[in-house]
């Protein structure tokens, strides 16, 4: 019998969870056996769970489960460097050369564990099954125009809450934006799920946004444009052959450019396309000022849909879900990519 075992997220500001109450009980039907963590944080309560037949295990029990169990989280682990013995789904960010990678792999190594990666779950065409992308995007705009509006203020953007739906988000951000002019925006990767979700997001609340995907980008730049908007949105992943969107001279170049927003949040990568900055950003200090006169702020905060927990989860977990029900079948299609990725960078092949 497959056992999925869904962890509490550890990490500071993550009420997310990969698999709901409905979707526990459609795994069940099928045969699964399914335990679920109690959490302090899960937006989703465990009552639902326990009504839809989980086992409720007590919060962070993961490292005793049986060592057949699948544990399926979303966020880093806790970085006290013991082996991981068990299978683990989760976002593992440890493929594009990040420097906290090679120890989550290696510790996997020493445990003799699996990393499945959920950035790489993909179909036969090479599309990832399930992304949060969409409200990455929308919450990542949302930040930037955030750190924008204080910085018309003459501050700079102060600590971020979690809100219990986008309708709460929109009329938080009206409120912030009234009585300034409205900027001009760019999206780069407008087209994908990410870029999509920022401009849903700059156009509810009313902000002109240029639109730009491959064709605008294929010449590989440099890109002068970006310096003419006031916020700049990248929703392109580091990957190797990415074009550099804003170069390390811009802080000192004369632009509009004010705000960047890194949705996509890769600046440890070699691959990173913006090269201004080189550290996430926080919750509590969501704006990074990588230059002062004229004033250019950097948001980059890589768990973005958690301002959104509940809405990104129920809409990623509908999206697993179908993955999800062929655990029983991890020596091939999905599952066995996602392995052969991770052995190839884990050295185990």
């Amino acid at each position: 019998m497959t056992h999925l075992w869904v962890r509490a997220e550890q990490r500071e500001h993550e009420q997310r969870v990969g698999l709901t109450p409905e979707g526990a009980a459609t795994l069940l039907a099928r045969g699964f056996q399914i335990t679920v963590e109690d959490s302090s944080a899960r937006a989703i309560p465990i009552d639902g769970y326990r009504s839809a037949g989980c086992t409720i295990a007590p919060e962070n029990s993961w490292p005793g489960a049986p060592p057949d169990a699948i544990i399926l989280g979303l966020k880093e682990l806790p970085d006290d460097g013991t082996p991981l013995p068990h299978r683990h789904i989760m976002f593992g960010h440890a493929y594009k050369g990040q420097p906290a990678g090679q120890i989550l792999l290696n510790r996997f190594t020493a445990g003799k564990g699996v990393l499945y990666d959920l950035e790489y779950l993909v179909d036969d065409s090479g599309r990832r099954v399930a992304a949060f992308g969409y409200w990455a995007g929308y919450a990542g705009a949302a930040v930037a125009l955030k750190c924008w509006a204080a910085q018309q203020r003459g501050s700079i953007a102060g600590p971020l809450g979690v809100y219990p739906n986008s309708a709460a988000m929109q009329a938080d951000l009206n409120q912030e934006l009234d009585g300034l002019h409205s900027p001009a925006a760019i999206v780069i990767g407008a087209l994908g799920r990410v870029g999509s979700g920022a401009v849903d997001l700059c156009s509810a609340v009313g902000v002109a946004t240029t639109k730009w995907d491959i064709a605008e980008t294929a010449h590989g730049g440099p890109f002068p444009e970006i310096l003419q908007h006031e916020i700049f949105l990248n929703a392109i992943l580091a990957r190797p052959g990415c074009p550099v969107f804003v170069p390390a001279s811009a802080t000192t170049a004369k632009r509009r450019l004010g705000v960047i927003g890194d949705i996509a949040c890769d600046p440890t990568s070699a691959f990173s396309p913006i090269k201004v900055y080189d550290r996430v950003t926080t919750w509590d200090q969501p704006a990074l000022r990588v230059h002062t006169d004229p004033p250019l702020d950097v948001t980059a905060i890589d768990n973005l849909p958690s301002l959104l927990p509940l809405e990104s989860s129920q809409d990623y977990a509908a999206q697993l879900l179908p993955t999800l029900q062929s655990l029983d079948a991890m020596d091939r299609g999905v599952w066995a990519r996602t392995r052969a990725e991770f052995d190839r960078h884990a050295g185990t092949t």
